[in-house]
């Protein structure tokens, strides 16, 4: 009998085949090739009869070139770093395919002649912080931070309270980034406690700055104490306050969370912090303070190397200009908004296990540790979890108790079709 292996279609004939041939227009003719290879030997492994074998390619194809895969964020966490931080808002993405082809990022278009680069995201993010003499993006808030101990305290030493050396993600340490730029630290106060004098007696001819660092990710409570900004204004130094989470003016759901505008007002140098946390935008760092400092942070010679490309300015001047952020939407949903939400979600279920709870969220991203935002989840069984990630479109949950929740203050209203779907498929 014939070997039926011989009946596995050619690699050339399946390229050419019309809906293959279309994909690799798109997704890149080396990527549907890979597939070819791993579908054809799984057909000679007797795995999938040869005459499913184009169609089976074209169900393996994804659905981009790229690997990144877009989740559903309903862990209940506004911010989570592991999902990507902030979402970006629909302005934000017109924004970046606007300027994914060639623009006018670094050109006048009236005169013909090079211009500053980024100069509309700048204008934008002065525009929201008046009381900043200048402002300058870098890449992230660690490149801000790093960009300051470079440009004013290299060899020299930056003073900073015990209880502000701060751990971020994945293992980095905030004092172990400044001496890497050369600087020394002097470590004030204690753990619980440092006041405005810890600080004053430590300054002298070898200060570089006084850095302080809003502990964003963590809650020291008790017998605590720290000293204000104000109280170190005055110090004779400049004093860079660390905001970390992007909050450009107070926020009355986050009374406790620091903000650039304050920061400036009660005498900071310069405030540093992120731009893809609770301001919404794109991963960025922002410098806003002094103009003569900045000025110096700017033409710094590593600034060059912590710059940001066209897309992060496109996405940040349009999350500055344009409409509401989805983080902030977030923040701001009525609980009675979410029940609904959730109660018509398990409606539409109607068999399936669910039932809509009561929840809480996080703002998440190392912003306001502790502040709880009360929420409305749709509560399934926990095996349900696995299931939703691994699934088109993945959904992140959580699990509590033996039950999978989907929290809808991180679901955006427009995902609740797809959440919906998602569910489905997996009962």
């Amino acid at each position: 009998m014939p070997d039926p292996r011989r009946a596995i279609p050619r690699t050339d004939a399946l390229l050419a085949e019309p809906r293959l041939a279309k994909a690799a227009g798109s997704l890149g003719r080396d990527l549907v090739k890979s597939v070819v290879a791993e579908v054809q030997r799984a057909a000679r492994a007797g795995e999938i009869a040869p005459e499913d074998v184009a169609d089976v390619v074209l169900a393996r194809l994804p659905a981009s070139a790229s690997s990144l895969r877009p989740v559903v964020n309903a862990t209940g966490v506004v911010v989570h770093t592991n999902l990507g931080r902030a979402p970006l808002s629909p302005a934000a993405l017109d924004a970046l395919v606007a300027a994914g082809g060639a623009t006018d990022v670094e050109f006048d278009l009236a005169t013909g002649d090079r211009a500053r680069r980024g100069r509309g995201a700048l204008a934008a993010l002065k525009a929201a912080v008046p009381d900043a003499g200048a402002v300058h993006v870098v890449n992230n808030n660690a490149a801000a931070l790093l960009l300051c101990a470079l440009a004013l305290a290299p060899g020299r030493e930056i003073v900073v309270s015990r209880g502000e050396l701060v751990e971020i993600g994945d293992g980095f340490r905030i004092p172990d980034l400044l001496e890497s730029a050369g600087s020394r630290l002097r470590e004030v106060g204690t753990t619980n406690r440092t006041s405005a004098g810890d600080y004053a007696a430590a300054i002298g001819p070898g200060t570089g700055f006084v850095l302080k660092v809003h502990p964003s990710n963590y809650r020291v409570t008790g017998f605590t104490s720290e000293a204000a900004i104000g109280e170190l204004a005055g110090l004779g130094v400049p004093l860079v306050a660390d905001i970390g989470s992007g909050l450009l003016a107070p926020h009355p759901l986050l009374p406790v969370e620091p903000d650039a505008a304050s920061a400036l007002r009660a005498g900071a140098t310069i405030v540093t912090a992120s731009g893809d946390k609770l301001l919404g935008g794109p991963q960025a760092g922002l410098l806003l303070g002094d103009a003569d400092v900045v000025e110096r942070l700017r033409r710094h010679p590593a600034a060059r190397a912590l710059r940001v490309d066209k897309l992060t300015l496109a996405a940040l001047e349009a999350t500055l200009r344009g409409p509401q952020p989805p983080v902030r939407a977030a923040l701001e949903a009525s609980v009675e908004s979410l029940r609904e939400r959730a109660e018509a979600l398990v409606k539409a279920l109607g068999t399936v296990d669910a039932r809509a709870v009561t929840s809480v969220a996080a703002v998440g991203g190392g912003g306001a540790p502790g502040v709880e935002l009360p929420s409305v989840a749709v509560s399934l069984p926990a095996r349900y979890a696995a299931a939703l990630r691994t699934g088109e479109p993945a959904v992140a949950g959580r699990v509590l108790k033996d039950r999978c929740l989907l929290d809808l203050r991180t679901v955006r209203p427009e995902e609740d079709t797809k959440l919906l779907e998602a569910v489905r498929r997996c009962g």
